[in-house]
């Protein structure tokens, strides 16, 4: 059964991050709270931990579209191709923040992902999530953890989503009630942005 880790976005306890780090090296699956909806990761280095959140999702892994959570902007040069400088201002003005931004992805991914022209890139604006992708060393692979209820697309109750999940992921971080609106997801790919999805992120980014 999972662990069930309440965890402090203004000051996450350092033992627990490292004992979830410890477990995301090891190929684990966590929940973990955003500044949107909870999400569903891994180390996106680790293939067989990928394929497993892909398996969750009923999709094939090289057609996948998880966005990849960074902790800043330092290292997207490791994943994405180079980027004109007005895109880069957008991307300053907007992260961390509410927001999904599809770049095209450079050779230097992981080999699973070697193949994906786009990618899509998270700065969340939540402490637990930066800092553990920090002390990970490398990106979380995430995706939205949905409902199945028709009406309420995300949970956003932490002891809910346990319950869900206990049997299915090795963590369950409590950061507090998500959100249940989703980023805004903008297709920076072409001459202008697209706006993909509007979601939590104001598009007056823009």
């Amino acid at each position: 059964m999972a662990d069930f880790i309440k965890l402090y976005d203004e000051n996450p306890n350092p033992k627990q991050l490292e004992k979830i780090v410890k477990i995301l090296r090891n190929g684990g699956l966590i929940i973990y709270p955003t500044d949107t909806v909870y999400g569903l990761g891994c180390d996106f280095t680790n293939t067989k931990a990928l394929e497993k959140i892909a398996k969750i999702k009923g999709v094939k892994l090289e057609k996948s579209n998880f966005s990849f959570v960074c902790n800043d902007l330092s290292h997207l040069s490791d994943y994405v191709k180079q980027i004109d400088t007005t895109t880069y201002k957008l991307l300053k003005r907007a992260l961390p923040g509410p927001y999904t931004f599809i770049l095209p992805g450079s050779r230097s991914l992981p080999n699973v992902f070697k193949k994906k022209k786009t990618v899509g890139i998270r700065v969340p604006n939540n402490s637990i999530a930066r800092l553990l992708v920090t002390s990970l060393g490398n990106p979380i692979v995430s995706t939205s953890i949905r409902d199945d209820d028709d009406v309420i697309e995300y949970t956003t109750d932490p002891e809910l989503i346990f319950e869900k999940w206990k049997h299915i992921v090795d963590v369950v971080i409590d950061g507090g009630y998500g959100d249940n609106e989703a980023s805004t997801v903008i297709d920076l790919t072409s001459e202008k942005p697209l706006v993909v999805r509007e979601g939590k992120g104001s598009l007056d980014i823009l």
